[in-house]
């Protein structure tokens, strides 16, 4: 019966120290490359990319949004739809998969309305 008891309380520990994989927003004090003075729009931290790069999405409410990739013929290469809440959001986005050109990205509403763009240059 004590071992039960042992293993009962180990088993309960390891669970509780379990981590799971869930991304969640992590609150961070804003860059000035980041800071964006209207009230709604996107920004990069920089212009020039190789496999990732920071970006605030500044929102009035909190509501689903699309970001939409485009490549230099106006195509969307990449596609994501997120929730974000009222202010600032700080997200990645990974241009690994994406060939050496210039890209345009773009925020967009829940009804397709373009809230802001900018220009980005993938470089190997």
């Amino acid at each position: 019966m004590k071992k039960l008891g042992l293993i009962l309380v180990t088993t309960i520990l390891l669970s509780g120290c379990y981590k799971e994989d869930v991304i969640l927003p992590e609150p961070q004090k804003l860059s000035s490359e980041l800071e964006i003075a209207n009230s709604v729009g996107i920004k990069l931290q920089t212009a020039f990319v190789t496999s990732e790069v920071a970006m605030n999405v500044k929102m009035e409410t909190a509501q689903s949004v699309t970001i939409r990739i485009f490549d230099i013929a106006n195509r969307v290469v990449s596609k994501e739809t997120v929730n974000v809440k009222a202010g600032d959001n700080v997200l990645k986005v990974y241009t690994s998969a994406l060939p050496s050109s210039a890209y345009r990205i773009g925020l967009f509403d829940s009804n397709g309305k373009q809230l802001g763009i900018t220009d980005f240059n993938k470089l190997q």
